[in-house]
């Protein structure tokens, strides 16, 4: 699997820290997604059907009931980003979480999003309080973790809500303490069980006190 160019640059200016590894995902990890993606569509002339873990497939033009496909879904993805802001939302209990995390813990946000709306999500996390690095990927995660963790073999936990990408991690970084969290459960019942290595939580409440076991804080 190959790095993603720009995500390795984008880690090269970070400053260097030894502290014990903490990386997140965005969407419905930190920020909503879920909740708020079918309310945008809304205003977009489309609706969100949730038949599967999946948005291609899912998405209707209300007027019509035809489902759109992969490229039309990719354009309002898009939108959304753009527009963010107006939509998304900090994940209930996360900033909490991330102070305390943050305090013995190096937290980076890792997310898979097209590099070009890197700066209006970037603009959008410091407008709530969120400071912390963000990196954007349009290739598979964990290459990018192994290179955020660096030689030197410190404890890293990843938090995402795809299990795809916690396969990713766990197919780069094989120590890796892994977490499955959905800011929006109610998409859960669309998923196989998670591997045994992959840590189901229900919520940051959960999550806190379990990733900082894990990483050793």
């Amino acid at each position: 699997m190959s790095d993603d160019p720009e995500t390795a640059r984008q880690i090269e200016e970070l400053a260097a820290d030894d502290r014990p590894l903490l990386v997140l995902d965005v969407d419905d990890v930190v920020l909503e997604f879920v909740r708020p993606f079918p309310h945008f569509l809304k205003t977009r002339g489309f609706q969100l059907t949730l038949a599967s873990f999946r948005l291609t497939g899912n998405i209707a033009e209300t007027a019509t009931g035809r489902l759109i496909e992969q490229p039309e879904v990719t354009a309002l993805l898009g939108d959304f980003f753009d527009a963010q802001a107006d939509w998304q939302s900090i994940a209930e209990g996360a900033a909490e979480a991330l102070a305390t995390l943050g305090g013995h813990a190096e937290i980076v946000m890792l997310t898979a999003m097209p590099h070009k709306h890197r700066a209006a999500r970037r603009a959008h996390l410091d407008a709530l309080g969120l400071n912390y690095p963000l990196l954007t990927t349009e290739m598979a995660k964990g290459p990018a973790i192994a290179k955020l963790r660096g030689a030197k073999g410190r404890p890293v936990a990843f938090v995402d809500d795809q299990p795809s990408n916690l396969v990713s991690a766990r197919n780069s970084v094989a120590d890796a303490h892994l977490f499955h969290l959905m800011a929006d459960n109610a998409l859960r019942a669309f998923l196989p069980p998670m591997p045994g290595d992959i840590v189901s939580v229900e919520d940051w409440r959960e999550a806190a006190p379990r990733i900082a076991g894990a990483l050793g804080l």
